[in-house]
């Protein structure tokens, strides 16, 4: 069985979001950590190998530095690791990306597609299922539970406020919850063996069936009119009253005037 996962490097938010001047992330100069979905999506596929032997092969489109998601997935227990980078594929918005590790993704064997619902940076849950659409095979979304019947794989499908028992033909992809699982940590000896590991580097004249009008930013269908990072609050009004009543009063009479009651 062979389980491919793909995961993205995002931007910690902890430490502040920064822009490039054509409103696109300026990745480069962020801290950057493994989107939490796209964690629990490699958890599942690494219990897949401890239960099937499956072999696990973890693919990222980004910068250089994405090297570095790869070897915290295999340190995981990732069998392989495939990097997708070249300045023509940079700000691509979702479906350039999704055409992009399609294109990528056609050079792979693979029973399973397993994808992080969204990306904590855009949060448009897109991608996954746009490559399923460029690869013409099933998706099942919005995983927190997967099971494999054979050829088939089962998943229950979180929908409202109850859920969906979906299954399908492999290969097939599934879009994974972090509610799905808690991931493993990385071990010492997984640590040493992945900086011991190659990692697979994939450019443009790699990628199967693309065209360049698909890819990077001009390739991109989405336009940003504007983007910045938090606003932040102003100090606000301060009051000081006498009585317990008066700031009752006061309370209710800012309600009032802004029509809450």
């Amino acid at each position: 069985m062979k389980v491919v996962v793909c995961v993205k490097q995002v931007p910690d938010t902890k430490g502040g979001v920064k822009f490039k001047p054509d409103g696109t992330l300026d990745r480069a100069a962020m801290l950057a950590i493994m989107n939490p979905d796209d964690k629990a999506g490699l958890e599942a596929a690494l219990r897949l190998k401890d239960q099937y032997g499956a072999e696990v092969t973890v693919v990222t489109m980004g910068l250089p530095k994405a090297d570095a998601v790869l070897r915290e997935a295999m340190a995981m227990g990732a069998d392989n690791g495939v990097l997708v980078t070249d300045r023509v594929l940079g700000g691509a918005d979702t479906w350039a990306t999704s055409t992009t590790i399609a294109g990528a993704l056609r050079n792979l064997d693979y029973d399973l597609i397993i994808t992080g619902r969204q990306a904590i940076d855009g949060d448009t849950a897109q991608v996954g299922p746009q490559i399923s659409e460029h690869l013409g095979i099933p998706v099942i979304s919005y995983a927190e539970e997967i099971k494999i019947d054979g050829e088939y794989v089962e998943v229950k499908r979180q929908f409202e406020d109850r859920y969906h028992i979906v299954k399908a033909k492999m290969p097939c992809l599934v879009t994974a919850l972090a509610e799905l699982n808690e991931p493993r940590y990385m071990t010492p000896g997984g640590i040493f063996d992945a900086f011991a590991k190659e990692v697979t580097v994939w450019g443009r004249k790699d990628l199967k069936d693309v065209d360049d009008s698909n890819i990077g930013l001009k390739g991109s269908p989405t336009v940003i009119a504007k983007a910045s990072d938090k606003v932040k609050k102003g100090a606000g009004e301060k009051v000081v009253l006498d009585s317990a009543d008066e700031c009752a009063d006061y309370i209710l009479g800012k309600l009032d005037e802004k029509h809450v009651i």
